[in-house]
């Protein structure tokens, strides 16, 4: 059986290529029904669209209001039949009234560890604030800015001498192993959110999940 998924871009779309490159692998359980996202020249969308997937792109500035483009963006998403949302590289806040429709079924993927360091410019603060890790985080999306329960998170060292372009790139590799785990485990049912908490195996997680050397998820 497998997940049907949207999903939500609007740059070069590296974590949907690992999302593809897993499904073509046979290690991704997920049928892509659409990619979307705010800019008609996203790579993302091109990559999708060599994959035979269906695509869309709106454009906000035709729209009145944030919410009117997010209710056209999602019923084209739920007219696709996906059953769920992800967001990789999606720049725009989405309406809170939209998001509450997509409860549960929508994920994140952020360059923090989460509470830590919501909105940009993440590597910047971390380095900043002199933390000795960073990471990254999947969370289900809330209508509060990079909230919502956390889902699982990927690790790395800060290390003497790192600048914001050297801890991205070496973070990025993770942040694609940790999406193509988290939407494994949710396609699988391994993951799910319950009553504003994540469920691993059929109980509540007290911590994040880590994303261990294997590539899969374990408790913390």
């Amino acid at each position: 059986m497998t997940l049907p998924i949207a999903v939500l871009a609007s740059g070069r779309g590296s974590n949907l290529a690992a999302l593809l490159d897993a499904h073509a692998a046979g290690k991704l359980p997920v049928a892509f029904k659409l990619v979307a996202g705010d800019k008609a020249d996203a790579p993302a969308l091109r990559n999708a669209e060599a994959h035979g997937i269906p695509t869309l792109a709106l454009d906000p500035k035709t729209f009145a209001s944030r919410r009117e483009f997010d209710e056209a963006l999602f019923a084209n998403v739920a007219a696709s039949g996906a059953e769920l949302v992800v967001l990789a590289g999606y720049m725009r806040i989405i309406d809170a009234g939209v998001t509450a429709q997509w409860h549960g079924r929508m994920i994140n993927i952020h360059p923090s560890l989460l509470p830590k360091y919501r909105g940009l410019h993440t590597h910047r603060k971390a380095l900043k604030a002199g933390d000795a890790e960073h990471g990254a985080s999947v969370h289900f999306v809330s209508a509060e800015l990079d909230g919502g329960p956390v889902i699982a998170q990927a690790r790395i060292d800060v290390r003497k001498g790192d600048t914001e372009d050297s801890l991205a790139a070496r973070l990025l590799p993770q942040e694609h192993r940790l999406m193509v785990a988290s939407v494994d485990a949710i396609a699988r049912g391994t993951v799910r959110e319950h009553d504003g908490a994540v469920w691993f195996h059929g109980r509540p997680i007290a911590a994040p999940l880590r994303l261990d050397a294997s590539g899969s998820l374990a408790a913390a």
